[in-house]
């Protein structure tokens, strides 16, 4: 099959791994590749699966894009929602003051919108009450275990299994990658419920946010890390976040510790886009100061 091509201009400046960065999954992520200017990213879509190679043009910041495979046709016309078209940042209006020049500052940071539910839901399970390093571990094992080769030029990319085939992974192999129990049954819930989790896609943020938590094992946190990249929802907090609570509370008040709850609190005069003030204090590189050693990652293939 003959790729497809599209070039489109967009009317902002876009950086390309600060908007398709939340789609990453570390070094050696096997649905992704990185090269300069240049993104790879495999993907199952409604109409099949596909590969798309998205880059930016030096001169003028045109996007030049190349798609293979079935879902093709539906990776180009989902292109500027991905790379943040339907986004609408000047809807935060901040008072004078540090953070709105923060924003000034980055008129690149936008949110893409995926569309895709699972393709986002499932590496968020992966991440509960684990390390980042566990998490990536796992997802790389399984899908380069059970995804399909991408189409297109980079057949060393996979695509990520389908509801099917992630519901079909043995017991063993749930261990092999290091995944407990708890998250893998979570998954095997979920994919049993793809097609309706999928249209949460298409809903406003509070009925997909009820949506995908009427899964066992899917709270807040996992909702919020899913919708964030798949509709790009600008009031998606990561409410159980490790550290989240901490930074923005630290960026906020120079508490070097907070809650949950004290996080929403100063979260709340943003409330619609909450999200996009967490992206914007994570754009200024201020963290809460450590004071402890960072967690363990724990290898539950050795259990």
């Amino acid at each position: 099959m003959e790729p497809l091509v599209r070039t489109w201009r967009p009317h902002y400046p876009l950086d390309l791994a600060r908007i398709l960065g939340p789609l990453f999954r570390g070094g050696g992520d096997p649905v992704s590749a990185w090269e300069a200017g240049v993104l790879w990213r495999a993907f199952r879509t409604p109409a099949g699966v596909g590969t798309v190679r998205i880059a930016v043009r030096p001169c003028g910041g045109e996007i030049a894009a190349t798609a293979w495979g079935p879902g093709a046709d539906w990776l180009l016309e989902q292109l500027p929602a991905l790379l943040g078209a339907d986004d609408e940042p000047e809807r935060l209006v901040l008072p004078p003051g540090p953070l709105r020049e923060v924003q000034r500052r980055n008129p690149d940071l936008r949110l893409g919108r995926s569309g895709l539910v699972m393709d986002s839901l499932i590496p968020a399970v992966l991440e509960q009450k684990v390390t980042v390093t566990e998490a990536y571990r796992g997802w790389r094992y399984l899908v380069r275990r059970f995804g399909a080769p991408a189409p297109g030029p980079r057949p060393e990319l996979r695509v990520m299994p389908s509801a099917r085939e992630w519901a079909l992974i043995p017991s063993w192999e749930w261990h092999k990658a290091g995944v407990d129990p708890k998250r893998a049954a979570t998954i095997a819930r979920a994919v049993r419920l793809a097609p309706r989790l999928e249209e949460a896609s298409t809903m406003t943020s509070a009925d997909a946010f009820e949506r995908l938590m009427t899964v066992p094992g899917i709270g807040i946190w996992t909702a919020a890390e899913t919708l964030q990249r798949s509709n790009g929802d600008p009031d998606a907090v990561s409410v159980g976040d490790y550290h989240l609570a901490n930074h923005i509370g630290y960026a906020l008040t120079g508490r070097a510790r907070s809650t949950d709850e004290q996080m929403l609190e100063l979260l709340e005069p943003y409330a619609g886009q909450r999200h996009r003030v967490c992206r914007l204090i994570r754009a200024t590189g201020t963290r809460a100061p450590r004071f402890g050693p960072r967690l363990a990652p724990n290898d539950h293939r050795h259990r």
